[in-house]
C-alpha cells in the first residue's frame, strides 16, 4: 500500500520513511520502529493505520539497517542518537504529515524502542498532538513522562522484564503527581505482544484490544 520516501529534518537534511496514504484531509500518525529497524512488520502497521483512515509515516531511524538478530538489534539501539531521532527524524515526520493538503493533527505510535521515543517525542516535539506508547519508557534524564502534556495511552505487558511492571507504575505516578490523566493498560502478557511476527510472545487477543484502545484513542484526540 504504502511506499518509501524522503522528508526534510528541521536541520534540513534528509530522512527516509515509509508512507502509507490514507487520503487528503486525513489526520496523522507517526509510526515508530522496535529495534529490529524499519522492518515489514512495521510498515504493515503503517499500512493497518493508512486502512483506518490516518495517514501514517515511519521514519528510517537506523537508515536502511535491518536485522532479526537481538544482539545486532542492540547494538544498533545503543548505537542510535536518541535525541537526533526525536528532535530531527520524528520531528520532521510529524512537520512532513501536518503540512500534507488537508493534514490535521498527528499522533506518535511507537512499539519497544518505539515506544521510549514516543514518550520522548511527547514531551519534544511541539506539533504532536497524542502519543501510544507500547511497552517502552526512555531514561528519564532524557524524556520525564511526567512532562507529557498531551494525550497520552500507553500498553504495557505485566511479563516484561525490560519495561518492568514497577517502572509503569512509576510512570504513572509521576504523571498523575504532575495532574495528568494518562491512559493506561496492562495485560497479562509478554513484551512485544502486539508483533504478529514473533510468535513467541504474539498474543492475538491482547493485540487485538489494544489495537481497538489505540483507534479509539486517535479518534477521540485527533478528530
Amino acid at each position: 500500500m504504502g511506499q518509501m520516501i524522503e522528508f526534510n529534518r528541521p536541520d534540513g537534511s534528509a530522512c527516509r520513511g515509509y508512507l502509507a496514504d490514507a487520503a487528503q484531509d486525513c489526520p496523522g500518525v507517526v509510526v515508530i520502529q522496535e529495534w529490529w529497524g524499519l522492518n515489514d512488520q512495521i510498515c504493515g502497521v503503517a499500512d493497518r493505520f493508512a486502512r483506518a483512515g490516518y495517514n501514517a509515516l515511519a521514519p528510517d531511524l537506523f537508515k536502511g539497517r535491518v536485522t532479526q538478530k537481538p544482539d545486532e538489534a542492540n547494538h544498533l539501539m545503543n548505537g542510535l542518537d536518541f535525541p537526533g531521532a526525536t528532535h530531527q527524524d520524528i520531528r520532521g515526520a510529524v512537520d512532513y504529515l501536518s503540512n500534507l493538503p488537508g493534514g490535521g493533527k498527528v499522533a506518535a505510535v511507537g512499539f519497544c524502542m518505539g515506544g521510549a521515543l514516543t514518550i520522548a517525542a511527547a514531551v519534544h516535539v511541539p506539533k504532536l498532538s497524542a502519543g501510544v506508547c507500547f511497552y517502552g519508557i526512555p531514561p528519564q534524564e532524557f524524556a520525564d513522562p511526567a512532562e507529557i502534556r498531551i494525550p497520552f495511552q500507553g500498553h504495557f505487558a505485566s511479563k516484561d522484564d525490560w519495561c518492568t511492571p514497577a517502572a509503569v507504575d512509576a510512570l504513572e505516578a509521576a504523571m498523575r503527581a504532575k495532574g495528568a490523566a494518562p491512559e493506561l493498560y496492562r495485560y497479562d502478557a509478554d513484551h512485544a505482544f502486539f508483533n504478529e511476527r514473533r510468535g513467541e510472545v504474539y498474543d492475538a487477543a491482547c493485540a487485538i484490544q489494544a489495537w481497538e484502545r489505540t483507534l479509539g484513542f486517535l479518534a477521540r484526540h485527533l478528530g
